[in-house]
């Protein structure tokens, strides 16, 4: 009884909370009305988004850029000159220093080795679609202040602040070209090699790119060296940090380390076939 009594008192209790009952609160129970309209399913007898009559009716959809008789947009303006060639420009996808220092981080990648396209892609954490007009990498200065490491980095573009912050960590920059037969070889080593062709050589740059990879303050893979020294000091001047001397670094052979002008991969000379089915490197004859 008692248990009925408490029962009835919350009963009561909640209908001296809950409002009148009047004509405006009045509402019929859910699904208890249904629509007499006739139709095709949900969409209650319209024309489903083909409009009424003529080839609108029938989904025959215009050609991209008519305008049903008028002239269209791209003869109604003039021919702009700047367009021209647009879509045959070299990219290079933006890699900041902050990604990386995570990827040296996370031992994604190994510093004791130089850094080049290949690295970068099989890191597993950057792609570069060379059919895509992508030409390389490009480093920029996000991050510059938490850069830490002494890496020797191969790179298609760099700014003046980026390489002042690879070198004074006491690193090795720089910026070379590649055609885009090596780029499809560095971005897929493996399915290079699984080909059975010998390595072929790297072409020179266009004529447009030669001066920026001959330039020692771009750290152009074709600059003189002893340019590219004399710079060194002057950008530590400019910045003012103390340039440290790599000849005095343990890791001396690693930093000094290069390609060749005609070569794609470190350690490997064009003309050798790789078997990575049996592990083994066929040189070709002096």
């Amino acid at each position: 009884m008692a248990h009925l009594r408490e029962t009835s008192d919350k009963a009561l209790k909640l209908l001296r909370t809950l409002p009148r009952v009047q004509i405006g609160n009045l509402r019929p129970n859910p699904n208890s009305k249904q629509n007499d309209k006739r139709g095709r399913a949900q969409h209650g007898g319209d024309k489903h988004g083909a409009g009424n009559k003529g080839s609108g009716q029938r989904q025959n959809f215009m050609r991209l850029g008519y305008e049903t008789g008028n002239q269209p947009f791209y003869l109604r303006f003039p021919y702009e000159p700047y367009y021209k060639g647009h879509h045959m420009k070299r990219q290079y996808p933006p890699i900041s220093l902050l990604q990386l220092q995570v990827l040296i981080d996370t031992n994604r990648i190994d510093i004791s080795h130089p850094i080049d396209i290949s690295t970068l892609c099989n890191s597993g954490l950057l792609k570069l679609k060379p059919a895509e007009m992508e030409y390389g990498f490009q480093l920029t200065d996000d991050g510059l202040d938490n850069f830490q490491a002494k890496i020797n980095i191969e790179v298609q573009h760099a700014s003046e602040a980026v390489i002042a912050a690879i070198e004074k960590n006491g690193g090795v920059i720089r910026t070379a070209y590649y055609d885009p037969r090596s780029l499809h070889m560095l971005a897929n080593p493996k399915k290079w090699f699984q080909k059975g062709v010998p390595i072929p050589s790297r072409m020179l740059p266009p004529q447009d790119a030669v001066d920026y990879y001959t330039n020692p303050k771009n750290r152009g893979y074709l600059a003189n060296p002893e340019e590219i020294s004399q710079d060194r000091l002057v950008l530590a001047q400019k910045y003012g940090y103390q340039l440290p001397k790599i000849e005095d670094d343990s890791a001396y052979d690693m930093l000094t380390t290069a390609k060749d002008p005609r070569q794609v991969f470190y350690g490997l000379e064009p003309g050798w076939l790789i078997n990575i089915v049996d592990k083994t490197i066929i040189k070709r004859k002096q």
